[in-house]
């Protein structure tokens, strides 16, 4: 807190100091003296007395003195007594590296950052720190398990072994699938170098790429497409599918020795890639089949490796809009005066050529990771030429293999839309003032039609059910006038009445014969035929005419053009324009198949219970539970069709729950939900949602789900954990998260839920894992077991070697 300007005192000295000039009074002049209530209140009343000597005044403002003093003390208390979030703790790391990193540039290159800043004992510490907060572990308790000048040590003289520092898996069967993942030692070296990458990397990243970077993610991808592009034409995705080779390799480490001269840190990075502990694929599987690219390092060289990708679309996209300006006249754009004066030059027109800004083609790319998609505002032809040199340019310069035939360019204006990031994108027209003002009377309307037309209909029901009750009285008192009136229809339809038939029986013969004389099996109901057979023929002319033009002209608004109707308002040039718009639309369907496949709802899509949770404790399976439905809605939140997904899957998982417990304990569902009531809580309901969703926008930090920072958590997905036994004496161990010294006292068995044929991280869902940590154990203390479920920490977090 600083006092800048509060108090200015015009004559005299106190202590030493000069009063004929304005004094600015802050903590460090405070510390000064040590003492800052009394120097406050010294400087405070000399200046009041010494102005109008008023006693009484100088006590007042002494008091004031005093206040503003502790207030300064609170506040100083204050920031010592705050804790930080482990966001914040990893800013402030990075921070620390990001200066001993800017250390090493040196004639417009970073050199010798391995032996400088990777192969320090505090930037090992560092990166440790940082593995630790990414398992939600206290880094303040301290562990010597890893001695970081050793390791230090080793990466300076070359003799850190990568192929010694990895476990291996291999799955059971005749074809053998091989993961290789990083020991804690080879982890804290790939996270020290990750944090280099970036501090390296992120000023020059381009802005169309969204993956796992600082403040990007798949929301901002998502929002990109739907508030930044201005009306699109043409849309289409690429799909990329190679495994890095020696080739890409190499085309890796020149794209890092433009900025980076340092040989040792590259015989590190290929060290990794021949031991396969460092991989990543291209449109495939991720190494880990659950583990979004496999390791903290696999992330940054995939955006570093695509930033040439980044660039050349750039150059292209400049290019067409300049060479093709003036093609589309009748579109919406805007244009810098920097982009004008790059057409200008590449067209080689002179000074005097104004373009307009209201003409030419827009392009646009949103890349998440290695996927990629493009948005072209202009004709088709320019779309397809624009597709055709960044497919070659990725197969032949990049040496990536392009499935482009499955991936055609659509029309943005098409009812299926297109996929990206497993959400549907789509273009809808949002409607205008005046058209939404007609549509609701057309509502209104309708919904008068239906209210007087079903009155209608109850009305003539009545009547004919009336007609029946009158017409069996009729034929009972005919038999008691012995059928007088021999000129009655009831009399000349009496001679079919056969001997010794009941009243009742021939009342039911003769409504027959009706029946089949107004053709009634043509009806739809009953109450039809006595509508319109029985009682509106009996009806006054003008009541039927005045209630069937009533209905025709209703039927004939509602249904008519919006156009047309609108013709008919007042004013509705100005206001009745609508607008078409993007929108991004969550998969309910593929929720609703999942959902299925993981065993929590069944195939009609009913809630059921889910077998492999019966035998952990209810506290568990709750947790289990919300942190699915957590992580899922935090997921879909920006999606336009969000309060269906969370309808979907917040009364679904909820009920799911609800009766695993019940089959856990084997009492009815009623029982169960009075029994845990406090308990069920933990599980959000769509209210609760809602109002954590709206705090988290409004007061949460901008870097709280910072994807760079907290990798792996966001996707942390859906694997089960079901219990396998308890550690007995013989056989203890501790917590399998890195950086956790816990005693575990349970084992878990890692089960996959689902077999997936396509990067499930992609849509959300992460559920299935490589098929070697199949029935692996892990051991997790309660803390961390809890975390896992919640979706706090992710996987990665976990050291699949610790099992011996």
């Amino acid at each position: 807190m600083r006092f800048r300007g509060l108090f200015t005192v015009s004559i005299g000295k106190l202590k030493g100091f000069s009063l004929s000039q304005p004094m600015n009074l802050t903590p460090t002049f405070f510390r000064d003296e040590g003492k800052p209530v009394e120097k406050l209140q010294a400087l405070i009343c000399y200046s009041s007395f010494s102005t109008n000597g008023d006693l009484k005044k100088g006590y007042e403002k002494m008091m004031l003195a005093k206040d503003l003093a502790c207030l300064v003390e609170e506040s100083s208390h204050k920031d010592e007594r705050k804790v930080k979030s482990r966001m914040e703790l990893k800013r402030s790391i990075e921070l620390r590296v990001k200066k001993r990193v800017k250390e090493q540039f040196i004639d417009g290159k970073f050199r010798n950052l391995m032996v400088n800043v990777i192969a320090v004992p505090i930037t090992l510490q560092d990166a440790y720190n940082c593995i630790k907060l990414n398992s939600n572990v206290d880094i303040s308790v301290k562990d010597d398990s890893i001695c970081f000048n050793s390791l230090a040590k080793e990466l300076l003289d070359g003799s850190f072994d990568v192929g010694e520092d990895t476990v291996s898996f291999s799955t059971r069967g005749v074809a053998k699938e091989v993961l290789i993942l990083p020991n804690p030692k080879m982890i804290i070296v790939q996270e020290a170098i990750r944090m280099v990458l970036e501090v390296v990397y992120r000023p020059h990243f381009s802005k169309i790429s969204h993956g796992c970077r600082t403040g990007r993610g798949h929301l901002t991808a998502l929002r990109y497409i739907k508030k930044q592009v201005s009306s699109p034409s043409w849309w289409f995705p690429l799909i990329l599918n190679k495994k890095v080779d020696a080739n890409i390799i190499a085309k890796l480490i020149s794209k890092l020795e433009e900025k980076i001269e340092d040989d040792q840190l590259y015989v590190i990075i290929r060290s990794m890639f021949d031991a396969q502990v460092l991989n990543f694929e291209f449109g495939g599987f991720p190494k880990g089949h659950g583990l979004p690219q496999e390791g903290v390092l696999s992330p940054i060289l995939m955006n570093v490796y695509l930033d040439f990708f980044d660039q050349e679309f750039y150059r292209l996209s400049m290019r067409y809009e300049a060479l093709h300006q003036g093609d589309d006249k009748d579109e919406d754009k805007s244009h810098s005066k920097l982009r004008n004066w790059f057409r200008r030059q590449l067209k080689e027109n002179d000074l005097k050529c104004t373009t307009n800004d209201n003409s030419g083609p827009r392009i646009y790319c949103c890349r998440f990771m290695d996927e990629i998609f493009f948005v072209v505002s202009g004709s088709k032809d320019i779309a397809l030429s624009f597709k055709s040199e960044i497919v070659d340019f990725l197969k032949n310069s990049l040496r990536l293999d392009v499935d482009d035939e499955q991936t055609g360019v659509l029309p943005c204006d098409g009812s299926n839309g297109s996929r990206f990031l497993g959400a549907l994108v789509k273009r809808c027209v949002q409607e205008g003032p005046a058209t939404s003002a007609v549509h609701k009377l057309k509502e209104k309307v309708r919904l008068f039609a239906s209210q007087k037309q079903d009155a209608w209909n109850v009305g003539c029901v009545r009547i004919g059910k009336k007609w029946l009750a009158h017409g069996l009285k009729k034929v009972k008192e005919s038999e008691i006038k012995h059928l007088a009136d021999s000129g009655s229809t009831l009399s000349k339809v009496s001679c079919f009445r056969k001997a010794g038939m009941e009243t009742d029986h021939w009342y039911k013969v003769l409504m027959k014969v009706w029946l089949q004389d107004i053709k009634a099996k043509a009806a739809e109901n009953e109450e039809s035929i006595l509508s319109k057979y029985v009682a509106e023929p009996a009806l006054p002319h003008e009541l039927k005419e005045s209630y069937y033009e009533f209905m025709k002209c209703a039927d004939e608004y509602v249904s008519s053009e919006t156009a047309t109707t609108l013709a008919l308002l007042p004013n509705s040039s100005s206001n009745s324009g609508s607008v078409t718009i993007t929108e991004i639309l969550a998969p309910t369907d593929a929720i609703k198949k999942r959902l299925f496949r993981y065993g929590l709802t069944t195939s009609e899509g009913y809630p059921r219970a889910a077998s492999l949770l019966v035998l952990q404790d209810s506290i568990q399976i709750i947790d289990w539970f919300s942190g699915i439905v957590r992580r899922w809605l935090q997921w879909y939140q920006d999606y336009d069709n969000f309060n269906e997904v969370k309808l979907l899957i917040s009364s679904l998982l909820r009920k799911s729950c609800v009766r695993t417990l019940a089959t856990k304990y084997r009492i009815h569902e009623s029982e169960i939900e009075k029994q845990f009531d406090s308990e069920l809580c933990r599980i959000p309901s769509i209210e609760e949602v809602e109002q954590e969703l709206t705090y988290e926008t409004s007061y949460s930090h901008p870097f709280d789900n910072d994807e760079a920072l907290m990798y792996g958590i966001s996707y942390s997905g859906l694997c089960l954990l079901s219990l396998a036994r308890m550690v007995s004496q013989s056989r203890p161990c501790n917590c399998f998260v890195l950086g956790c010294s816990v005693a575990a006292p349970s084992v878990y068995t890692l089960h996959v839920m689902e077999r997936q044929k396509f990067p499930g991280w992609k849509t959300g869902f992460t559920s299935c894992i490589h098929p070697s940590l199949n029935k692996r154990r892990i051991g997790l203390c309660k803390k961390h077991l809890k975390d896992l479920y919640l979706g706090h920490i992710s996987l990665q977090s976990i050291d699949f070697g610790a099992w011996k």
